[in-house]
């Protein structure tokens, strides 16, 4: 867990883990529908649209020229409009669908090329798939239903139901294993869909609008567990979901798609601050802003400061003055951030010829770290007229962010037009 604020106000997230290592990787896959498949993808090849290659061929391009990288123990989202591609795009990943053309790689190994022998082997020890209704067997109890894949596999009934409780205990539906799933809500039938695809513990798990189905009350609790279970886990998690505020939620990294296209790949902070095209802009412009752009990212990283040992309250007094600045972050020579210092208090050492300014920091300061939120700022900026510092987990200063930045990622402004105005309500 790391704290996003420091003192005063704790706010507790994920970590964000730097995920390097590559588990799947898509390259120049598409996918046609219709009998005249090879005519259509020359078409493909020479850049006509799904339109028009419908109309000359009768085929329907589902996926086209798609590229991916998506990393170990990352939740990655794909998401889009109805049509968009996207669930099609996923059962290419454990070949429910074969792609037209195109590769897809799975710890490197090719799996378009695997015998059926081989991609059975790969889909009962390296992929489970949760669906949007379940695939459950209502007749079946609990238990039963999450120790089916390894039922399937062979496994002794004793250890299969041993692993399979151990899933059920995961999911929190410990007690209802000997209950049909026909007596269980829709938010509970989910959990031991989950359940029933981690009980062999796989290395990826590919789901696909698997809350989709659920009343929204009960689909937030859901995404709410199943980041939990990720920080459990950390498994390789491709999620499917035409649901925006879900994709920002649940993703490390989001792929959307549109008419089969992928248009843009990236975090919601970037696809939020940097949308690729118009209909990028147009499926996030309603998107609250406060709950994704992160202080990283609105920070000024080389801000004004007082170092303690280079700087003697002379120095700090002309650097304020000059900027017009009322106090500075204090650093120590490593740049640990040690709190503020204040003019006034920075002109009596002077005029006391005192040499250090360490007797005169104030130590008190809330910091955040880069991935805080504007929202998790907010409102700190009731509580401080200053810039809120933003550190590492070592207590190092990265940069600043101020009223103005914030409010001007709020808004939508100019920031120099929010710093007038900011002025002038000082001024009366």
């Amino acid at each position: 867990m790391k704290t996003l604020i420091g003192t005063n106000v704790s706010i507790l997230t994920s970590d964000i883990i730097s995920r390097n290592m590559e588990k799947i990787k898509i390259e120049n896959l598409s996918l046609v529908f219709g009998k005249n498949r090879s005519k259509a993808i020359d078409l493909l090849k020479k850049g006509q649209g799904k339109s028009e290659i419908l109309e000359k061929t009768g085929c329907t391009v589902a996926v086209r020229d798609a590229n991916l990288t998506i990393n170990e123990g990352e939740i990655f989202v794909i998401m889009g409009l109805s049509g968009s591609g996207k669930s099609t795009l996923l059962r290419c990943l454990n070949r429910l669908i074969n792609p037209t053309i195109g590769k897809i790689f799975i710890n490197k190994d090719d799996i378009t090329n695997m015998s059926d022998k081989e991609l059975l082997e790969i889909r009962r020890k390296e992929l489970a798939m949760v669906f949007q209704h379940f695939g459950l067997l209502p007749h079946r109890t609990v238990l039963s239903n999450v120790a089916f894949g390894l039922e399937l596999q062979g496994i002794s009934k004793e250890e299969r139901e041993t692993r399979a409780m151990e899933t059920i205990e995961l999911v929190d539906l410990k007690g209802y294993e000997n209950q049909k799933v026909s007596e269980l809500s829709g938010g509970m039938q989910q959990r031991v869909g989950l359940a029933r695809g981690l009980a062999n513990n796989p290395e990826v798990l590919l789901m696909d609008e698997a809350f989709s189905a659920l009343d929204p009350l009960i689909r937030s609790q859901m995404q709410d567990e199943l980041l939990l279970l990720q920080e459990k886990m950390q498994k390789t998690i491709v999620f499917i979901t035409h649901d925006l505020d879900e994709a920002i939620k649940l993703g490390d990294r989001i792929a959307i798609m549109k008419d089969g296209e992928i248009v843009q790949v990236g975090t919601s902070e970037e696809i939020i601050t940097n949308p690729a095209n118009d209909y990028v802009t147009s499926f996030v412009e309603n998107v609250d802003r406060s709950k994704v752009v992160t202080a990283g990212s609105i920070m000024f990283t080389k801000p004004t400061i007082a170092r303690l040992k280079k700087d003697g309250p002379a120095v700090v007094v002309r650097k304020m003055r000059e900027k017009g600045l009322s106090s500075l972050p204090v650093v120590r020579t490593n740049r640990t951030f040690l709190g503020f210092i204040n003019i006034e208090d920075a002109v009596n050492l002077k005029k006391k010829e005192i040499k250090s300014i360490e007797e005169a920091i104030k130590p008190e300061a809330m910091t955040v770290t880069a991935e805080a939120t504007v929202e998790d700022i907010l409102p700190l900026l009731s509580k401080t007229t200053r810039s809120i510092p933003v550190v590492n987990e070592e207590n190092h200063l990265l940069g600043t962010v101020s009223q103005t930045s914030v409010i001007a990622e709020m808004t939508g402004k100019d920031k120099d037009e929010i710093s007038d105005i900011i002025q002038k309500a000082y001024d009366l």
